[in-house]
């Protein structure tokens, strides 16, 4: 099939990257020259795993193409995917202006029937504005089917998802479109669930803001489990046995940050009190993912007492393991915080320092956790990469300053760590 991609974010390369694969032809579009550029070069614009060999790949096969051209993509697709960016606006509404210029502009340019599919995560109602606004630009008066299409992807596994998704939601409101687009995910071999496009729509923001909710569940056991010497992860444990809860979501820790759930939690709360329902469920997980950030630096502050000209090393930067996508990342008010009482931070990320750089001013960047380790007062564990539990966990006591680990991540054992001589603390845990 003809497909074409607007945007080239985490969501949008991805997909048309991955459909490229499948062996559809695909043209990739966006508005920023630099990165197009990048693209055309095989260099990646953001960090996924397996990500950049698979543009190599279906670039030099000519099945996938980039531009920043819509009327380009337009012309030469039957199948046109949005995927910019809905950044939110401060009372959590999600900003669909880039939605809707790029809706006109594909009217504008559309000649044949087309499918305009939803990729991005938007608020239900927005499949009847992009049709209207379709109504309203599509000057030459051509067919054409709007799609909601929802996309489940994890920064870190986002091809694995692509390629193996758990079910592929397809809200349509023609069986044309549902025959095309049946068609498109045939060699996927997934469950579809087809419903009306409101339906769809809902499906995203439900979902994400149910997942943030078993992680503020689990950090708001955390704190009970801290208060009377239990072990959360044990609770955890527990819990997760049961067929009904399940054991994903529920590690206790700093709280979740990222594209997706901030985003989408903040969106269905402003979705629900626009159609008159005050959703008081979802304003509690956001409450409770803050106070982490504030726990977090309670058991700093509670380790070194007077934090100004204390060095405080810190592990991980990115809002998850296998990315370096530093959007709401926890990392980045607990470092603003920490520099505000006066500390002085050195910090270490395998993939997003550099990103880093450009957000947090006066850190100094090591090239290894030992070097952030050597000299610091106390080290706190931000990010659960891989390479921190592997540590030489000797090694990093005879470095630090006192032998002081806050672990924001729940990833040694407290046993060894106590055994080894230091002065752990983690959350929920005794």
């Amino acid at each position: 099939m003809r497909i074409c991609v607007i945007g080239t974010g985490y969501v949008g390369l991805v997909t048309g990257t991955c459909l490229a694969d499948l062996g559809n032809q695909v043209i990739c579009v966006d508005n920023n020259q630099e990165k197009i550029n990048m693209l055309k070069k095989g260099k990646m614009p953001i960090y996924e795993p397996g990500l950049a060999e698979l543009v190599v790949k279906n670039t030099k096969e000519k099945r996938l193409e980039f531009t920043t051209k819509i009327k380009e993509g337009v012309e030469q697709s039957q199948i046109i995917f949005i995927s910019v960016n809905t950044p939110p606006k401060e009372d959590g509404e999600a900003d669909l202006s880039f939605v809707e210029t790029v809706t006109a502009e594909i009217a504008v340019h559309m000649r044949e029937y087309k499918i305009i599919v939803e990729k991005s995560t938007v608020p239900v109602e927005t499949g009847e504005k992009i049709m209207q606004t379709i109504k309203l630009y599509n000057t030459h008066k051509t067919g054409f089917d709007v799609v909601s299409n929802p996309e489940f992807l994890r920064e870190g596994s986002a091809i694995k998802d692509t390629m193996h998704p758990d079910r592929i939601v397809l809200g349509v409101s023609s069986k044309r479109a549902e025959k095309i687009m049946r068609e498109l995910y045939r060699p996927l071999k997934a469950p579809i669930i087809v419903t009306d496009i409101k339906s769809s729509e809902i499906i995203k923001h439900a979902s994400n803001s149910f997942l943030a909710m078993k992680i503020s569940f689990a950090n708001a056991v955390a704190n009970i489990c801290d208060r009377v010497g239990a072990d959360v992860e044990k609770v955890a444990e527990g819990m997760g046995y049961d067929k009904r809860i399940g054991r994903e979501f529920l590690n206790a820790g700093v709280g979740f940050g990222g594209s997706c759930f901030p985003k989408d939690l903040a969106a269905f709360i402003y979705i629900a009190k626009k159609s008159g329902y005050d959703f008081e469920l979802l304003r509690a997980v956001q409450k409770i993912n803050e106070q982490q950030k504030k726990l977090l630096l309670q058991k700093i502050e509670e380790s070194l007492w007077v934090l100004k000209n204390k060095t405080i090393g810190v592990l991980g930067l990115a809002f998850k393991p296998e990315t370096d996508d530093l959007r709401f990342a926890p990392a980045i008010d607990i470092i603003k915080s920490l520099q505000a009482e006066g500390a002085k931070i050195k910090a270490y990320d395998p993939i997003a320092m550099s990103k880093a750089r450009k957000v947090l001013p006066g850190v100094k960047y090591g090239q290894n956790a030992y070097e952030v380790a050597k000299g610091s007062d106390l080290l706190v564990i931000v990010t659960d990469w891989n390479e921190f539990k592997e540590l030489d966990l000797g090694r990093i006591k005879k470095l630090l300053k006192t032998p002081i680990i806050v672990d924001g991540r729940n990833i040694y054992d407290p046993a060894k760590m106590k055994k080894l001589g230091f002065i752990y603390k983690s959350i929920g845990r005794k």
